[in-house]
């Protein structure tokens, strides 16, 4: 099988994985698909750019980024609301402090970070995680942290203010540590 071939095959099977990681962030199907779709045209166009310094997933991920942030700063979209959106935050939050304010329990040893990133089982992990989390707070988490936009660049697309932004962001971090906590890095600590 020759070179093109083995790309071809390799980014047909990451796909499906594309297309969920893009259809988080943008809340479109078909955007999503066609965000891939640029993606995957950009490295099948120019192969030889993929100098073999990361993983392959790695760079077509590290393009599909551009391509979502490029989406979400050219679209015009329809606004969704979230009707569950502030529900059961009070009682999660509730849950992780004590009266005094400490945390119940601190989080467990997570180990070397570098190593568990590079562990694609942690990011399906990561992936199941942040699908529980209501659609904004996914949304203004993975905007932030992962395309790495400012507050305000944030707070401009989704109209929402910088505090209503922070809230959500504090909201995604706990959700995220106690998901991530049960479902990746062991038993859940006794409350």
């Amino acid at each position: 099988m020759s070179a093109p071939d083995t790309l071809h095959r390799q980014l047909e099977q990451m796909r499906p994985q594309l297309v969920r990681f893009a259809q988080l962030q943008i809340r479109n199907q078909a955007l999503a698909e066609d965000a891939v779709q640029d993606a995957l045209i950009a490295v099948l166009e120019k192969p030889e750019r993929f100098t073999g310094a990361s993983s392959l997933r790695t760079y077509v991920t590290g393009i599909l980024k551009f391509k979502i942030i490029d989406c979400l700063r050219s679209s015009t979209r329809e606004r969704q609301f979230d009707t569950d959106e502030g529900q059961g935050d009070d009682e999660l939050i509730d849950a992780l402090f004590t009266a005094n304010g400490h945390t119940v329990a601190p989080p467990q040893a997570w180990g070397d970070p570098d190593t568990a990133l590079e562990q694609k089982d942690f990011f399906r992990t990561l992936e199941l995680c942040l699908e529980k989390l209501p659609a904004q707070t996914a949304r203004v988490f993975m905007m932030r942290e992962w395309l790495e936009l400012e507050t305000e660049e944030i707070c401009k697309e989704l109209a929402i203010t910088s505090s209503n932004a922070w809230v959500l962001l504090y909201r995604a971090r706990l959700r995220l540590r106690e998901c991530l906590d049960l479902n990746w890095f062991g038993q859940r600590s006794p409350q």
